[in-house]
């Protein structure tokens, strides 16, 4: 599936999940959605999670 297709595909169902139970559950499930991605890319190996916690060593340690 291209990407096109996916990024629809999850509009169509979070904007159903606006109409039927509102704004605040949608949230709910949009950050259910994006934790779930995040879990598919770690363990496709597509993102690396090392990466970060360097990231974050560095700009502390140039305070």
């Amino acid at each position: 599936m291209t990407r096109t297709i996916v990024g629809t595909a999850v509009g169509l169902i979070l904007g159903l999940v606006v109409v039927l139970v509102g704004f605040g559950q949608m949230l709910i499930v949009g950050l259910f959605a994006l934790a779930g991605w995040a879990v598919a890319k770690v363990l496709g190996g597509e993102l690396d999670l090392g990466a970060l916690s360097s990231f974050g060593q560095q700009r502390r340690s140039a305070r």
